[in-house]
């Protein structure tokens, strides 16, 4: 078997090192009408958009200006997995929600606003672009979920498993270097409690 932790670049190098390590043969190219190469692609960019929502360092941008359109409506940016009004700026005063491709105030109703805004946003990055610790982690993960799919072996999904584990302990020490994490969970420039960091735990 495999082992997918091993170091990948391109979604290709990804899916052979998941056919690997559940025990099938490696493809040469990312046709979607071979079964095998659908089920485990699209277990891939699911599981790495899943991972990349959690917001980590390499993927999250603070202080980011959003402008209005002449419309005065804020559209959210195609590659952004969430986005929230930095709350440095404004404290309480907006709740921000994408509601069809634009930015909504829950608090005030309306997706029309009187000034550009200063956001925080978690941007979706490409595989190829990834740290390679956070590729082993998605190719980590998504191989275990596919080991069901594929092959339904309980001996695979326990190894699978436990390198998932692995992978995801070796993420988060990374995420905590890169990070600059005070005691207390916040970075050096950050001063306000943030309900999530993807630290304090090791699975969800």
């Amino acid at each position: 078997m495999s082992n997918p932790t091993n170091a990948v670049s391109t979604e290709l190098d990804a899916v052979n090192q998941i056919l690997s390590s559940v025990g099938q043969a490696p493809v040469s190219t990312l046709d979607m009408q071979n079964p095998e190469v659908y089920i485990v692609l699209s277990t891939l960019r699911e599981v790495n958009k899943q991972v990349q929502s959690e917001s980590w360092t390499f993927n999250t941008e603070r202080h980011v200006e959003l402008s209005r359109d002449g419309n005065n409506k804020i559209k959210v940016p195609a590659s952004a997995l969430s986005v929230d009004a930095n709350v440095q700026k404004y404290n309480d005063k907006y709740n921000i929600v994408r509601k069809q491709g634009y930015l909504y105030d829950m608090y005030q109703h309306t997706d029309v606003f009187d000034e550009n805004l200063v956001v925080d946003i978690v941007w979706l990055v490409t595989f190829a672009d990834l740290p390679p610790i956070v590729q082993s982690y998605v190719v980590a993960r998504a191989a275990r979920i596919v080991s069901v799919k594929l092959v339904g072996d309980s001996e695979i999904f326990q190894l699978l498993q436990e390198q998932e584990l692995q992978t995801r302990v070796a993420l988060m020490e990374y995420e905590t270097q890169q990070g600059d994490y005070s005691m207390f969970g916040f970075r050096e420039e950050d001063n306000y409690y943030t309900s999530y960091q993807p630290f304090t735990t090791l699975t969800r």
